[in-house]
């Protein structure tokens, strides 16, 4: 009798314990997917608002977070993906934590391993442009980024530039010949706007409406089609941003490889809640619980 009592006794205790657990894994996928994230950075380009080592928590609830409506991605497929309302929209200045949108230089994918981290210099709706290396938006005098640095490339001659820096988007030299010193002007979409097709405009945004549409876009004799359609204009589905990160001369961004699309957004990186040095492995006391800003 001793013996029933105490085996009953100890599966219930497992049971607890099992019940405990599967319930702590809940609550850590669902905080996971809707509230927070964490990551470490191990780049330094957006030093020195964010230094390699830094983890960053990433807040999904500012946005609103991302809901996959199947598990195509995982195959490096494109879902069909819906973001909850979030508490607020993306602003200029922000930074951005997002998957990393080119596997190739001219296709947008979804369901990469590669997160990247960048300042949101231009929002759905702006007109974006490098003049002489200070990044602008039309109609808008706020600073964007890293003024210090912006003005250290407005003083370099762009004939110095290493060559890797040279090939910028949409790295079509017959018809843009712009740099990370003059670039521009770019309009960034919103969703719903309707925009002309032409054989300029086709350059800039032929991989978003591929990446949209999930068809090809080709020009002959100077017509575009979208797989057998002739189109003029395209009315976008999601927004997108101009990501450009602080140190202007080391950074692998929009300037580089284009737009990102809303749904490649992770969230908004709010707080450094811990820093290591990548070399010594110590702690860096003084970065943590630091405001990212």
């Amino acid at each position: 009798m001793v013996v029933k009592v105490t085996i009953r006794k100890v599966i219930k205790k497992i049971i607890n314990v099992f019940v405990l657990l599967l319930i702590i894994v809940i609550l850590t996928v669902i905080m996971k997917v809707f509230l927070f994230a964490s990551f470490l950075i191990p780049t330094p380009s957006m030093a020195p608002a964010i230094e390699p080592g830094d983890h960053v928590f990433v807040n999904k609830l500012s946005l609103g977070p991302r809901l996959y409506e199947n598990w195509r991605f995982l195959k490096g497929e494109k879902t069909t993906m819906k973001r909850i309302s979030g508490l607020s929209k993306v602003k200029r200045n922000d930074v951005l934590v997002f998957d990393f949108p080119y596997n190739t230089p001219d296709k947008i994918r979804q369901g990469g391993n590669t997160i990247y981290i960048k300042r949101c210099v231009a929002i759905p709706g702006d007109t974006f442009y490098i003049d002489n290396g200070i990044y602008k938006v039309k109609g808008i005098s706020e600073s964007l980024g890293d003024v210090v640095r912006q003005l250290k490339l407005s003083e370099t001659d762009k004939d110095s530039f290493r060559e890797e820096i040279r090939n910028v988007f949409p790295r079509d030299t017959a018809y843009f010949r712009w740099t990370i010193k003059d670039f521009g002007p770019i309009y960034v979409p919103a969703k719903g706007d309707n925009i002309k097709i032409d054989s300029l405009s086709v350059l800039l945004y032929k991989n978003l409406i591929e990446y949209e549409t999930e068809k090809t876009i080709s020009v002959k004799d100077g017509m575009i089609y979208l797989e057998d359609s002739l189109i003029q204009c395209y009315t976008f589905k999601q927004n997108y941003y101009f990501m450009a990160g602080d140190l202007v001369f080391d950074s692998i961004d929009s300037r580089f490889w284009g737009l990102l699309p809303d749904d490649l957004v992770i969230g908004k990186a709010s707080i450094i809640w811990k820093s290591t040095d990548l070399r010594t492995g110590k702690y860096r006391w003084g970065r943590f619980l630091k405001m990212v800003k």
